[in-house]
């Protein structure tokens, strides 16, 4: 077993048989790709993963940036990984042919983006927000504007930030003070100074271009009165190239409990005076732009917390294959052979567990991409709306889903190897401490669950509801005629928690109505209910995907076997915890809110 990248086998299921991506070839922007493209494309992929991120990874976490005599110093395979993976078209893969793009739907591409995870997320990080950044622009950006800062950032010449928070304000957007100031020629005077910036600083790259949220003079107080502004370290002249330092300064590095090989950072925007900023998108619309990014982002969490718990899964269930240790306990006669810890039932019990997780979690995300391909070539102009409410809906569900649960594989990891798991000698420890972030950037669980209860469950009366109630409903029909007694039972159980979902929503979206702090205090269980209600449906499509693999003999069976059991396992032993928080919610529990801080 290959345990320093992500196995190939799963992802070609997830994208091939669980997912039909080859059918998207079918659709004019896809037309020109077909399934030998996508599995070439993936080739290389997990051969540039395995030769340029891999072997760096540990040395990235013992070695992790320092600032010396003002600058980012880091270890140099950092950046020839970042080159290569540049160099290969991956920065622009979903973008049009005419922009140097693969144009590769987002699921293949997310597919790719995974091997990379896998293999080193710190210094896939630096990657991943600038083809963010680059999509905003895209997005949002003037003519001009796109000419000017999209070649550098899709070519990898120049990476790309988000900067988002300040010491004052983290979760709480709306407070945000950094200030722009307008020159009278189309550009703004930047005052500010931000924190936690992500790869905010480094010589990885001729320039860095920061996506900065800021205030004009009298704007509206709140969110209503943020504007986003294209501040790049070195200012770019009317050719393209970088220019004159634009006094964007870095106050120095944040030093992390993992993630330590991508730099966070301390910026300050204009101390001399001399930062320079263009306004993107309109004045005061700035943090709807920004969502476009954090949206992005925030499914990228996903999927990168999806990962590390899947690798951290990787090297238990190998280490547990290899690991001597006991005899069975009905076996008392000490002259046989210690066994293998994978034949110990309560290490079957961590590893069944973490294998639902994480594969829901891979699945989950890479489902979250199949939407937002067809949100963007739908032919009917209604599936690509309805794609794009169900991508809204399921948004922070993609997000703290995985950033739980698969978190939690990653803990079951530590717990297989026992002692050793708790040691450096072993990865698993590592890619713990890299997975914890995943809970608390873009958006912590309190906030992704105020999101899905306080802006998308009952929006639009509830329409997002409806249609992933019909995409749920298909899945349990085509699971009750089936022919295997045990998805049908499963189908019949997610029927009846789907409509137990519907009802605490119901109760919920209503106490909204009269009493919305009480109703939000229970936000992040009703997120955590809703989660393992959709992940649910996802492990039951997987499993109907596995028996129709295993029909064309496209799957092995030893394959086909390990999907239907970790979906029996997910039904039987995670999704009956569900009922315990449908009464709690239902009740509307305000304990938590009631409590005083005095008490504490």
């Amino acid at each position: 077993m290959n345990t320093a990248l992500m196995d190939r086998e799963t992802l070609d299921f997830l994208l091939y048989d669980f997912l039909d991506v080859e059918s998207l070839c079918a659709r004019p922007r896809y037309q020109e790709h077909s399934k030998d493209t996508f599995r070439a494309i993936m080739d290389t992929a997990e051969r540039m993963a395995a030769d340029y991120f891999s072997p760096h990874a540990h040395e990235a976490d013992e070695h992790e940036p320092r600032l010396v005599n003002g600058k980012v110093e880091m270890i140099p395979q950092v950046g020839a990984a970042i080159e290569a993976f540049a160099s290969a078209g991956f920065l622009a893969a979903v973008h049009d042919a005419e922009m140097g793009g693969l144009q590769l739907p987002v699921s293949v591409s997310q597919a790719c983006f995974a091997l990379f995870r896998s293999a080193n997320t710190p210094t896939s990080a630096y990657l991943f927000l600038t083809a963010a950044n680059a999509n905003l622009i895209k997005a949002y950006g003037s003519d001009e504007q796109k000419r000017r800062y999209l070649p550098a950032l899709l070519s990898g010449k120049w990476l790309g930030t988000m900067a988002l928070t300040e010491a004052n304000a983290g979760s709480s957007v709306p407070d945000l003070r950094s200030t722009a100031t307008p020159l009278g020629n189309g550009c703004y005077s930047m005052r500010g100074t931000k924190i936690f910036i992500s790869g905010g600083d480094h010589e990885l790259s001729e320039n860095i271009v920061h996506l900065m949220l800021a205030r004009l003079p009298d704007a509206p107080q709140g969110a209503r009165g943020l504007s986003l502004f294209i501040v790049p370290k070195h200012r770019v002249r009317p050719d393209g190239t970088p220019g004159e330092h634009n006094d964007v300064s870095l106050s120095g590095l944040i030093h992390k409990m993992g993630y330590r090989g991508t730099t966070s950072t301390i910026l300050s925007f204009g101390e001399n005076g001399a930062c320079v900023g263009e306004l993107i998108g309109e004045p005061n619309r700035g943090l709807q732009c920004m969502f476009h990014m954090m949206n992005e982002a925030r499914i990228g969490v996903g999927m990168g917390s999806a990962v590390l718990g899947y690798m951290g899964y990787r090297h238990a269930l190998e280490y547990a294959r290899t690991r001597t240790q006991g005899r069975h306990p009905d076996q008392a006669d000490f002259s046989l052979p210690q066994v293998p810890i994978i034949e110990h039932a309560d290490v079957k019990r961590m590893l069944l567990a973490s294998k639902a997780y994480v594969e829901g979690g891979v699945a989950l995300c890479l489902a979250g991409a199949r939407l937002a391909d067809d949100a963007r070539t739908a032919p009917e102009e209604t599936g690509r709306r309805d794609a794009g409410m169900l991508l809204g809906l399921l948004t922070p569900i993609i997000k703290s889903w995985p950033s739980q649960f698969c978190l939690e594989a990653n803990n079951l990891a530590i717990q297989v190897l026992g002692g050793y798991g708790y040691t450096r000698d072993y990865p698993v420890e590592r890619l713990y401490r890299d997975n914890r972030l995943n809970a608390l950037h873009e958006g912590t669980h309190g906030i992704q669950g105020i999101d899905l209860l306080g802006r998308k469950a009952g929006a639009d009366e509830g329409h997002a509801m409806r249609l992933l109630g019909q995409r749920i409903s298909s899945t349990i029909d085509r699971a009750k005629n089936c022919g295997r007694q045990s998805l049908c039972a499963h189908a019949a159980q997610l029927e009846r928690e789907w409509s137990e979902l519907g009802h605490t929503t119901d109760v919920l979206t209503c106490e909204l109505k009269r009493d919305r702090r009480k109703a939000l205090a229970n936000a992040s269980i009703y997120l955590e209910t809703a989660g393992r209600t959709v992940v649910a449906w996802i492990w039951l499509e997987q499993a109907l995907a596995a028996l129709r693999a295993a029909e064309r003999s496209a799957r092995g069976m030893a394959f086909v076997s390990g999907k239907i059991a970790a979906c029996d396992w997910y039904f039987k032993c995670e999704l009956p915890r569900n009922a315990a928080q449908h009464a709690l919610l239902r009740r509307l529990d305000g304990t938590a809110m009631d409590m005083r801080a005095e008490w504490f």
